[in-house]
């Protein structure tokens, strides 16, 4: 898949399969026609419809949010595994002919489960499913990976390492993430103060569009290849495999993680971390985790013990950082820590693709200037003491993160201090909880409302809300005024150029979802 030669034969195959189907304009789904073209490309054991006894389990294989397999939760008419570029092609050329819209997942993380379920209880669709399409291939002579969008960040963390131990790659800090997905978004972690987003370290890729061709980055031009490596996934097509830039990382790194607690000065912490943390020299990641009634501050330097202390003596003396905080190991391990907050599991559990499953309520912000004292303690007092309370995260940017223009990729968020993220989880099943916990995590939201982002307040993209608003049809396409309500938000002005890839890829706006791109409307006059 990564070779010219076999992505030459991919594009012969598509030609085939495209001069014998073109798109029908019917308005209802035609299931059993979509079935049986389907079974004319793709071997039966790979297509799973709710009969079969492998449905649900395939279906559940993926899915973190528990909110989203509730009873009366649209399920997919079904799920096709595909293991092969041409099962991708086939399913695509079938969902158009018949009129079966695909949502595509690449088995990792879905905040509010848009790659596996509808809110929209008259939606026809079927999964298609990347997990299998995880293929990792390492040039270690170039420095550089192709990395199929079915794998995990732990996965590519893992193989990174194994080639060399001085190569890493920025992205998040939760191995079990989807590639596909979490690159689709632009993709923040720990070395993206160093280097950028993922999506900045994006070389090429591999796209079926909506026609079923078979495109990367030479064939699919500079329009698409700008508007997938930020854009959100389903919108333009489906990204089979990534061509990625590895980073250059030390042999040795250091991690800490102090907690504070919050007669312990956590509150003053935080308000002083608000101004450091992102002007901190670009090979230290500082971020906060308030949770249980205390702040922990959780580091990754890029160096040794000696070299932390020093940088953190000299520009946050008040957090107390000593030698015995300091564990120093490979930069793979620190992904491990950065996860279990322990060093002491082997680097294998990154190849762990299990996850928990919970009930989960996120929303995030971004702060453009530091949040006075009394305003964080406010936010302590009311919200964080409730039985109710989970986690607050917050992220530093700065470093290479604000000297990459805003419209580089999609995404546009490069110039504040940090982010936020408000993550409410939880394991008891039934209404009560529910409303719960989304009022304290929409509480929290609304009450810091004076003190973030405004004009839009902006949103990272891997970080789904559907509060924010979701799509309405305009005629047969989605409507484009008011999709802005939600768009805007998360792409500020990128979001109209979206719009224009999005005409320009896929007019019809066979890929959709809740929040999915729209096309943009053709100019009057």
């Amino acid at each position: 898949m990564a070779r010219t030669p076999i992505l030459a034969l991919h594009l012969l195959v598509a030609l085939c399969i495209l001069s014998s189907a073109r798109t029908s304009s019917s308005a209802s789904s035609d299931v059993d026609g979509f079935i049986g073209c389907l079974s004319a490309g793709i071997p039966p054991s790979l297509i799973h419809t709710p009969a079969a006894n492998s449905y649900s389990s395939l279906l559940m294989s993926s899915v973190r949010n528990l909110r989203y397999v509730l009873p009366g939760t649209t399920r997919p008419l079904l799920i096709v595994a595909a293991t092969e570029p041409a099962h991708v092609q086939a399913t695509v050329v079938c969902g158009r002919r018949h009129s079966v819209r695909i949502r595509t997942r690449s088995g990792g993380h879905d905040y509010e489960g848009l790659s596996y379920a509808s809110v929209d209880p008259d939606q026809h669709f079927a999964v298609l499913d990347l997990a299998e399409l995880r293929a990792i291939s390492i040039d270690a002579s170039r420095s550089e990976a192709w990395v199929g969008s079915g794998a995990t960040l732990g996965e590519l963390y893992y193989a990174a390492a194994a080639a060399n131990q001085t190569f890493g790659f920025p992205a998040g800090n939760c191995p079990t993430v989807g590639v596909g997905g979490h690159l689709s978004g632009g993709g923040f972690g720990a070395l993206s103060r160093k280097y950028g987003l993922s999506a900045d370290n994006v070389i090429d890729a591999v796209v079926v569009d909506a026609e079923g061709r078979l495109l990367n980055r030479s064939t699919m031009g500079k329009d698409l290849f700008w508007a997938i490596r930020g854009g959100g996934g389903e919108s333009f097509g489906v990204v089979l495999s990534w061509k990625v830039r590895l980073v250059a990382v030390p042999e040795t790194v250091t991690v800490f993680s102090i907690r504070r607690l919050r007669n312990e000065s956590a509150v003053d912490l935080i308000t002083k971390w608000q101004a450091i943390a992102p002007a901190l020299p670009r090979d230290l990641y500082l971020r906060v985790l308030v949770q249980n009634q205390q702040a922990n501050f959780v580091a990754l330097f890029l160096g040794r013990c000696g070299g932390l202390v020093d940088t953190m003596r000299g520009h946050f003396p008040d957090l107390g950082m000593t030698e015995r905080d300091c564990q120093e190991m490979s930069w793979v391990k620190s992904t491990v820590f950065f996860f279990y907050n322990t060093a002491d599991r082997p680097t294998e559990v990154l190849l762990d693709r299990r996850s928990a499953n919970y009930y989960l309520k996120v929303k995030s912000d971004h702060v453009a200037e530091p949040i006075p004292r009394q305003a964080l303690e406010g936010i302590w007092t009311k919200w964080l003491e409730q039985p109710e309370a989970a986690l607050i995260m917050l992220d530093p940017y700065g470093g290479r993160m604000g000297s990459i223009p805003p419209s580089a990729t999609p995404f546009p968020h490069r110039h504040y201090l940090y982010q936020f993220q408000f993550f409410s989880f939880w394991f008891e099943n039934g209404t009560a909880a529910l409303e719960r916990r989304l009022s304290w995590v929409r509480g929290v939201y609304e009450d810091l409302t004076p003190f973030v982002s405004k004009n839009p307040r902006a949103v990272y993209v891997n970080y789904r809300d559907l509060d924010l608003g979701t799509n309405e049809l305009e005629g047969n396409v989605t409507s484009y005024a008011k999709a802005r309500v939600w768009g805007e938000k998360y792409f500020k002005g990128n979001f109209k150029r979206l719009a224009a890839v999005k005409s320009m890829v896929d007019p019809d706006d066979f890929f959709r979802n809740e929040q999915s791109i729209p096309p943009l409307p053709a100019a009057k006059g």
